[in-house]
């Protein structure tokens, strides 16, 4: 009753300061009071992503044609500036309020960390830009690309949605290798590219140097170069404009069948799987029927609307424009990156470049701890709501017990699935080698690809006869006296040359083809270790060449560990598997049998350790005596121990699958 007496004085107040006029209903969202006024819910609410009905009727998208509407994206290299001059347009434009805090569009703790975008976001800012003595409101959507080649394919399907580009460069560093790379994505999709250079408030910072590098690399008019500092706010006033000014409006058809694309999802707890899009033609209305071109699934259009700077209802979208819909999905796997959606019972041609996702970095996950498999499994399961880009299948080994088998679209992709694995789900993990998918020929004619090396076994009546293996174009920028030691580093790693030139008297650009095998483990951070740091790099996926690799046993007293096996090239593996097997003998334990390590292509061993028994003194208590009684002792104590030998299992300790990691 006591409950019923407070709920009904506080409806009694709110109610007189309701009866006491607009002006004071602030005051029942102050108190945390009923509002019976024109919020449809009822109820106040603090919550940043509730819509209160007046804030919907704010913002009238019908009043934003396709020639009012810009769609762009910023791209650069990691740690140039990306985040902090989104966060300075979403201000400039009071999308967002001065300092509500850094990198807001990088919501995951690992883009926060590693400076890096995995997931696409969107953002809906309206400005009012005065040209000619006339003022006109401006619909902006910045669409927040994956910064990263592993994540290609979905910065491809962003970009798709944007008609312009702005090309962050650092002022002291200049262009760098994933300056390359985002260039070439973006001038391969025709957007209109403003060169933008950053951090100019730098001590360091050369921007005629960097304009230079920029005319030389991607023929751009010094003349519209942008100069900028994020972090101050020198220049800004000119980045908005030229967006307007240098950007076309979306070429959609406002009158045609409904057609947009899918730029990425995640799954929220309450409203489930929630989808970012961009209406290429026609409309998007709540309560209309939707089908998925990709899976032939249709689905009810529960919400729809734009992110401002989260989610603001809006009940529709127009042609051009980027926000969000809810349809009831369960789960991100039927959200496919770059589908095609449109309404049901009507046809349409499907916009072009979808394609399903493509694994290429393959790994083993297994909890450090063997009975800690249902905290992994039921951690790995919500971690694929948000990204149905990783392909999962659970598999057993004999080392390791029951684990899982995980497909990662990159080496960076695996990395951070990895970490957040740690970071948000607190699980702890054994990760195998990675590898790579490899196909092989046999002798009937027959082809089979290869991505798990452990299940990979020898077919007596078929030989192997041809093999291919995946090869990556790789791009390096480094400083011109560290030249010598990347050819070296890059030679050592099988790689092909081939473009070698200098983009100005102080660095090199270098491009090589390179087996993706050689670089899965710690080609980066050699690089990185050769150069003192000052390399850049980055790569793309190119195509399977014919190889000569071979599959690379390790054995532990005989018997093989389907974990701890890859797949090498055949030069190579005499030299991987004498480290391999030298690692090992490092990190296991003496036990009280002789333990042997090997690594063997077939039947043939290559290399090989042994670690001594520990022994007990069975003479100890022989003081003198017939020597034929020590020997006799000494006998039956070497007959236990091979018995030990046979029926002993080795431990082998996580540092152990750490060390092999190290060894190329």
């Amino acid at each position: 009753m006591g409950y019923l007496n407070r709920a009904s004085k506080a409806i009694q107040v709110a109610n007189r300061i309701y009866s006491l006029g607009p002006s004071h209903h602030h005051h029942c969202y102050r108190l945390g009071l009923p509002y019976f006024g024109s919020n449809e819910h009822g109820f106040c609410s603090n919550s940043r992503n509730s819509n209160r009905k007046d804030d919907s009727n704010a913002i009238d998208l019908s009043q934003y044609p396709t020639d009012k509407i810009r769609n762009f994206s910023i791209i650069a290299h990691v740690d140039h500036g990306k985040s902090t001059l989104a966060d300075r347009l979403l201000e400039l434009t009071g999308t967002i309020k001065r300092g509500h805090g850094a990198q807001y569009l990088d919501k995951l703790q690992v883009e926060r960390e590693r400076g890096i975008t995995v997931k696409a976001q969107t953002a809906t800012m309206f400005y009012d830009y005065k040209s000619n003595e006339t003022t006109k409101s401006y619909l902006l959507n910045l669409v927040d690309t994956p910064g990263h080649v592993d994540f290609s394919y979905e910065v491809s399907r962003s970009l798709a949605a944007c008609q312009g580009a702005l090309l962050v460069v650092d002022a002291a560093q200049g262009v760098q290798a994933q300056t390359v790379a985002n260039f070439y994505l973006a001038f391969e999709s025709n957007l209109s590219i403003i060169p933008i250079i950053n951090k100019i408030d730098q001590p360091t910072a050369d921007p005629d140097r960097v304009k230079s590098q920029l005319k030389s690399m991607f023929d751009l008019d010094p003349n519209d170069v942008l100069l900028t500092s994020a972090k101050t706010g020198q220049g800004l006033e000119h980045v908005i404009p030229a967006v307007i000014e240098r950007i076309p409006p979306p070429p959609g058809k406002c009158d045609s069948n409904l057609r947009m694309f899918l730029l990425d999802s995640y799954y929220d707890e309450y409203k489930g799987v929630i989808c970012h899009v961009a209406i290429v033609d026609g409309s998007l209305r709540k309560g209309e029927k939707i089908t998925s071109a990709a899976t032939g699934q249709s689905y009810d259009v529960l919400d729809v609307g734009i992110m401002h700077p989260e989610l603001r209802s809006t009940g529709f979208l127009l042609t051009g424009q980027v926000g969000y819909m809810v349809s009831g999905m369960r789960s991100t796997k039927e959200a496919r990156v770059g589908d095609t959606l449109f309404h049901n019972k009507t046809i349409v041609e499907p916009l072009p470049g979808f394609k399903p996702a493509k694994h290429m970095v393959f790994s083993g996950l297994y909890p450090a701890d063997g009975s800690d498999f249902e905290a992994l499994n039921n951690a790995i399961e919500r971690l694929t709501c948000n990204d149905a880009s990783v392909s999962v299948a659970r598999e057993s080994s004999t080392a390791l017990g029951l684990g899982f088998r995980c497909g990662f679209l990159g080496l960076l992709h695996m990395d951070v699935f990895h970490q957040r694995l740690e970071q948000e789900y607190g699980t702890h993990i054994i990760s195998t080698v990675p590898t790579v998918p490899y196909i092989f020929e046999y002798s009937d004619g027959s082809k089979v690809e290869v991505q798990n090396p452990g299940a990979f076994t020898a077919n007596p009546k078929i030989r192997v006869v041809a093999s291919w293996e995946p090869t990556v174009l790789a791009t390096i920028i480094i400083p011109s006296e560290y030249v010598g030691a990347v050819i070296t580093l890059c030679s050592e790693r099988r790689g092909e040359q081939l473009e070698y030139s200098f983009i100005d008297s102080q660095r090199a650009f270098m491009k090589y083809r390179l087996p993706l095998r050689e670089i899965v483990v710690d080609f980066y951070n050699e690089l990185k270790s050769i150069t003192s740091g000052y390399a850049s790099f980055d790569y793309e996926d190119s195509e399977y060449v014919a190889s000569d690799v071979v599959k690379l046993d390790i054995l532990f007293n005989g018997q093989p560990v389907d974990a701890m096996a890859s797949i090498v090239h055949n030069l190579k593996a005499q030299r991987v598997g004498r480290e391999l097997v030298d690692k090992l003998k490092k990190f296991i334990d003496r036990q009280m049998f002789e333990i042997t390590i090997q690594a063997a292509i077939g039947s043939k061993v290559i290399a090989r350790e042994t670690i001594s028994a520990m022994r007990k003194n069975v003479l100890a208590k022989c003081y003198g005596g017939d020597v034929t009684r020590k020997k006799k002792l000494l006998e039956k104590q070497k007959e236990g121990k091979k018995r030990m030998k046979r029926v002993g299992s080795v431990d082998i300790p996580q540092e152990a699958f750490h060390a092999i990691l190290k060894v190329g």
